[in-house]
């Protein structure tokens, strides 16, 4: 909005903080309001979203961990992904690791308080032999006390199911950004196969968690129509990943964005997805250097932590010395 002052702005966020508490939609043009908010009331529009992250989410917060276990040599092109097709990044390159290997780092990942646990493999599907694979460790995974998920690529609602017998608890797919901009970076799959591949996860009987990455030059209507978007799909968890540009990649010469405005995209989620799970993911450590100790005030009930597939995250120690200084349950 051109021209608001810094009045307008505290008394529009307040007011629309107080119609979200009363358990009202935000409009597009509201939460367009919002994404033109000076960087002045930032900290207004972060006390606003803390307020509707304790009303309905109360001040439970939730630990997930992932463990990269099939790296490299996607077929995909996705232009943000180090692992893509596309990208000359020096990675690791393996295949599927041996169920040893995942169940040490998850009972590792455990005992530093995460409680969801997701294996994430590269490419744009499973073989019949890794998809045999991973349901064998599923249970072992359940055993150790930790809520499994899986990032699986396509999977049909067959497969989704298989996985579900075998323990799968939640499958993750994320949608990326808007449908538009979506064809901007990546050309290998559509949007329309992800919408397939997230409605095939529900049929199966599965928790959801899908969401999106920022800072690959999006603008905030691609942001806003993402977040209706997962609103409409009902989707149980939203992940909130901030780009880090990786060397190879063709977004190397993005650059990262302002932790102000990382900020702002958590507090405007919170805003139209009241009720929802708002995880920050990726680019946490990287985006909000200093300033990512306010995540949960911004909005988020939720976070991974640890590493991610390849560049490194927060220590599991030190979210957990900044949910106690919080005053936070982990749950």
């Amino acid at each position: 909005m051109v021209g608001m002052d810094l009045r307008q702005a505290a008394e529009g966020i307040k007011n629309l903080e107080r119609k979200v508490l009363q358990g009202n939609d935000l409009s597009g043009e509201e939460a367009n309001f919002i994404a033109s908010i000076p960087d002045d009331e930032i900290f207004t529009l972060i006390a606003s979203a803390n307020n509707i992250r304790i009303r309905f989410r109360k001040n439970n917060v939730s630990f997930c961990s992932i463990i990269n276990a099939k790296s490299g040599l996607c077929s995909e092109d996705c232009a943000y992904c180090a692992q893509s097709s596309r990208s000359k990044a020096k990675i690791a390159i393996y295949p599927l690791l041996n169920k040893a290997t995942i169940i040490e780092k998850a009972l590792e990942l455990y005992k530093s308080g995460a409680r969801r646990f997701s294996i994430v493999t590269s490419g744009r599907s499973l073989s019949p032999k890794n998809l045999l694979e991973i349901a064998e460790i599923i249970p072992d995974i359940k055993k150790i006390g930790l809520i499994p998920c899986a990032s699986l690529g396509f999977l049909s609602e067959e497969n989704l199911k298989f996985l579900k017998k075998a323990g799968l608890e939640r499958y993750h797919h994320n949608l990326e950004t808007s449908e538009a901009f979506f064809q901007k970076i990546c050309t290998t799959h559509s949007y329309k196969e992800k919408f397939e591949t997230i409605r095939a996860a529900f049929s199966a009987g599965l928790s959801v968690c899908s969401g999106g990455i920022f800072g690959m030059g999006e603008t905030w209507n691609d942001r806003i129509e993402m977040a209706f978007t997962l609103k409409s799909l009902d989707v149980d968890s939203i992940p909130l990943n901030f780009l880090i540009p990786i060397k190879g990649t063709p977004l190397e010469e993005r650059k990262l964005l302002h932790p102000f405005e990382a900020l702002k995209i958590i507090s405007l989620y919170r805003f139209i997805l009241p009720e929802k799970e708002i995880r920050v993911c990726g680019g946490r450590l990287q985006v909000l250097s200093e300033f990512s100790s306010l995540v949960f005030a911004a909005g988020a009930d939720g976070i991974i932590t640890g590493n991610y597939l390849t560049t490194p995250g927060k220590k599991p120690d030190e979210d957990l010395n900044l949910i106690r200084l919080y005053g936070l349950n982990l749950y």
